[in-house]
């Protein structure tokens, strides 16, 4: 029995092998000295020593590492944000050039403090990424912005490879696991995404063991899909520290088995489930599959 408050013991198909080689202590190394974050650190993903050191992928968050909210279900600070640094774009683009990176999710904390929420920094990342990295496939994974669809506009401007908005959860546990985020303000945010240039593929992820049904996640599934959202991830949730959400329960690999063939029944171009799953994992192999698919509208 587990006292409230307690981490659960994880079961034996969570357990990570750890890979740090001379590209993940590199990478590492480079986040120090340029003054950059990511989100595989900030946020404790599972796959760091996999996407770094294997893959040569990254996950960049920008826009500074305090977010303006308290989600709690996320590892990262919140508070006040510092001043916008707009040599970042910069910083980054080149890191993802010394390093080569061959696929880069471009993230960033919630900055409800901006007048654009940060739309424009964003962009810039972007930009400078495509023009000193030409091969390098580019996807972002931004907040709703609080449903301001010019700052949304301003970012499907620059052209990213795939926009990434993650639902979360089901519509019943969204009050209690987000915070400011509404599960139809999501929904409408990957719409406009498709709306605004349909030859982005739209994006979103989803957190398993927090309490849902399967009913609530296939209703999930359909929702998105209605959207006409063409890629899914489905991972396990992991409780950062004691102050977060518990896990209720931890779902087993032939459960998310289950889950993709459901997803992909409903149409996703694609749908990549585990239990160390997280929004950005395999992302390199997600934008190939997405332009390789032409997602018919949903009547």
């Amino acid at each position: 029995m587990v006292a409230r408050g307690e981490l659960k013991r994880k079961p034996e198909w969570l357990k990570i092998k750890l890979n740090t080689n001379d590209t993940y202590t590199g990478l590492k190394k480079m986040m120090r000295e340029k003054n950059l974050h990511t989100v595989c650190e900030e946020a404790k993903c599972p796959n760091i020593h996999e996407c770094w050191a294997v893959r040569r992928t990254a996950t960049f968050m920008i826009l500074g590492s305090i977010c303006t909210r308290a989600c709690r279900f996320c590892a990262v600070t919140t508070g006040k944000p510092n001043e916008l640094d707009w040599e970042e774009p910069k910083r980054v683009a080149e890191s993802v050039r010394l390093m080569n990176l061959k696929h880069v999710v471009i993230t960033a904390v919630a900055r409800d403090d901006l007048n654009d929420y940060g739309a424009t920094v964003f962009a810039e990342t972007v930009r400078a990424v495509r023009a000193m990295n030409p091969e390098t496939s580019i996807e972002v994974l931004p907040s709703d912005m609080m449903g301001d669809f010019s700052a949304l506009q301003t970012l499907i401007d620059a052209g990213p490879d795939i926009m990434n908005h993650n639902l979360e959860t089901v519509r019943r546990l969204t009050p209690r696991v987000r915070a400011k985020a509404t599960y139809d303000r999501t929904l409408e945010f990957l719409k406009r995404s498709k709306e605004l240039n349909p030859d982005i593929p739209t994006k979103s992820s989803i957190m398993v063991g927090l309490g849902e049904t399967k009913e609530e996640l296939i209703e999930a599934m359909d929702d998105l899909r209605a959207h006409n959202v063409d890629i899914l991830t489905l991972g396990q949730y992991l409780q950062p520290t004691k102050k977060h959400l518990e896990v209720e329960r931890y779902y087993h690999p032939d459960e998310f088995a289950e889950l993709k063939e459901i997803a992909l029944s409903k149409g996703f171009s694609h749908c990549e489930a585990g239990p160390l799953v997280r929004s950005s994992y395999h992302a390199d192999e997600q934008v190939h599959k997405a332009r390789r698919h032409t997602m018919l509208p949903i009547d």
